[in-house]
């Protein structure tokens, strides 16, 4: 090989966590809907100071939340940025997204799905869509919940919401944080709520959630038959009762009532700081996926790879095991993430953006195409995808939508590392004037069983060389 191969920063193969290494997301949350699952994050973006260098995330200016999915778990497709709040977004009421919480429901026979967001802690809420990708709308052009709603005005932070469509239809959303001066250890910030039932709308009063030492971060999940509220303890450093959660652990009570009573059980994840040298916040989602169930929850990995641990998150993925008794285990954070729980199939159209690791590149919507696409293509970035299974005949050719630019390129195929065993490689032709999206073949050998598969890009370094759209290997 001629060139020099870039490096993968923050989800280095075979490692699953961080999920993704070409953007910023926290505070995840899960929606599963058919045969895939889609995590919405607060939209982390850097922010710069006057001479150019990162500074601390004062999350003022996120109005927008960061959708990706997957089938399997380690593969993930970036489907960009929900513009939720401000001039531009759904929400023009609102001026920040944070801590999404998504639902699907069928209302009169059609699905439908609901974002709740928190407008910095001053209210939350909700935009719609036929689609868990969107487009969405704010159905009410309001806040859901204010401190005006009742049984609310007492609420230090109205943020953070979850939401649980149960089996009988009704809807809740859980809500609330913060600490009220020198109530450390029984905070009451933590609120439930019914839902009506369109979903956009709020019945009754507000119930207190008495989450010990309660601060953010409202989970729910069900399971048989048992409520699960699971939360982000406070950072209280004073002595706690025997039995009180640890500061910024994630801490869970249980109930058989959506509404309560609930008993305080035990914490089962350690704050970040514990498993990856960066401390912060603690936030998580908890979801059932073919049946084995998931935590999903943030940390700092991303941004301390490349050296600006400033408070920029991203989701990471674990498995989540319940006792007999109904009780949780305690979850070990890591990098090494979950099992992939199915291969990809590469003869079908696999979009450019769904990605397993990567060096360099970025995705971008792209009006001209109205796709999203593989962008900031260099020479010697890359893109790696877990587990494709080309089956025991093998392929026999690869092809792939680009858009050509000045440099042009190619695209080498390697097996199980990106100096992997070559299977073949693809020239791009430079554009020649405007760019144009072509379709471009080539033919490739020795690809039969399961592999990881690296798509390595090549051509002249400081040049723009294409743009990717999608791919495809045949039989």
């Amino acid at each position: 090989m001629t060139f020099q191969l870039n490096q993968a920063i923050g989800k280095v193969p075979p490692n699953g966590n961080p999920l993704v290494a070409n953007r910023y997301g926290a505070d995840p949350y899960a929606l599963v809907f058919g045969d895939r699952v889609y995590l919405y994050m607060t939209n982390d973006a850097l922010e710069f100071d006057g001479s150019g260098i990162v500074k601390e995330n004062t999350f003022s200016s996120i109005n927008k939340i960061a959708v990706i999915s997957s089938s399997d778990l380690v593969n993930w497709t970036d489907h960009g940025e929900i513009v939720v709040a401000g001039p531009d977004g759904a929400a023009k009421w609102a001026t920040q997204s944070w801590a999404p919480a998504a639902v699907h429901k069928v209302i009169e026979g059609k699905d439908k799905f609901f974002l709740y967001f928190a407008n910095n802690a001053s209210g939350i809420g909700v935009l719609s869509s036929d689609s868990p990708v969107g487009p969405w709308i704010d159905p009410i052009g309001e806040a859901l919940i204010l401190r005006s709603t009742p049984g609310v005005a007492d609420v230090t932070w109205l943020f953070d919401p979850a939401v649980l469509v149960d089996n009988d239809g009704k809807g809740y959303i859980y809500f609330g944080g913060g600490v009220p001066e020198e109530e450390y250890a029984e905070p009451g910030t933590a609120r439930v709520m019914k839902l009506g039932d369109d979903m956009t709308s709020v019945v009754g009063t507000a119930e207190i959630v008495p989450a010990p030492f309660m601060f953010e971060d409202a989970g729910i999940h069900k399971r048989e038959g048992v409520y699960y509220y699971s939360y982000c303890s406070n950072f209280y450093d004073g002595e706690r009762p025997e039995g009180s959660p640890p500061a910024g652990e994630i801490a869970y009570m249980t109930s058989d009532n959506p509404m309560g009573p609930w008993t305080y059980r035990e914490t089962i994840l350690k704050n970040p700081g514990h498993f990856f040298g960066v401390s912060g916040n603690n936030h998580h989602a908890i979801f059932q996926f073919h049946e084995e169930w998931y935590i999903a929850y943030h940390a700092q990995t991303l941004s301390k790879a490349h050296g600006i641990a400033n408070g920029y998150r991203s989701t990471h993925l674990g498995r989540l095991f319940h006792n007999e008794d109904g009780s949780i285990r305690e979850v070990e954070a890591d990098y090494k993430g979950v099992q992939q729980i199915k291969p990809l199939c590469p003869y079908q159209r696999v979009q450019a953006e769904t990605i397993g690791w990567s060096a360099g590149i970025k995705t971008e919507f792209e009006e001209a195409v109205e796709e999203r696409l593989v962008t900031n293509i260099d020479n010697g970035d890359w893109i790696g995808l877990a587990g494709v299974d080309f089956g025991s005949k093998g392929a026999e050719t690869f092809s792939a939508s680009v858009i050509s630019l000045e440099g042009g390129g190619t695209i080498e195929l390697h097996l199980d590392d990106p100096a992997g065993l070559f299977i073949g490689e693809l020239p791009v032709p430079a554009a020649n004037g405007p760019e144009n999206r072509v379709e471009l073949k080539t033919e490739v050998n020795g690809t039969q069983g399961i592999h990881d598969l690296y798509l390595v890009f090549t051509g002249t370094t400081g040049m723009p060389l294409f743009k990717l759209v999608s791919w495809q290997f045949m039989e």
